[in-house]
């Protein structure tokens, strides 16, 4: 009972602190499986104060940085974040590379 209490309070707090930049979900049906980049089916997409983009994963509301400002706002403890590459998938067009992230950076990009 303790466990799901304080699990609903974290949940809304991150809701509220959310709720104040614009955020999206898209999908892997939205976009199309040529392009999705993601090992899950749905990512939250948010422009933070300064251009810095993130995606977010919906279940554990980790956020992932998109873009150089994100990942500098990471590494000096502005923004708490894991790497990209955890959630990103490999390209099997393209043996060795990761799936291009150009649409997600263009989507997060237009809530800034």
């Amino acid at each position: 009972m303790k466990k799901t209490l304080l699990s609903l309070l974290l949940l809304a707090s991150a809701g509220n602190a959310l709720a104040a930049q614009q955020v999206i979900t898209v999908s892997r049906f939205e976009v199309g499986k040529e392009k999705w980049a993601f090992d899950r089916e749905e990512v939250m997409l948010t422009c933070r104060p300064g251009h810095a983009l993130y995606a977010i994963n919906p279940s554990t509301l980790v956020q992932y940085p998109l873009n150089d400002i994100a990942e500098q706002q990471v590494a000096s403890g502005k923004s708490s974040g894991k790497p990209i590459s955890v959630i990103q998938i490999d390209d099997p067009a393209n043996p060795g590379h990761k799936m291009s992230l150009a649409p997600f950076i263009e989507r997060a990009d237009k809530l800034c």
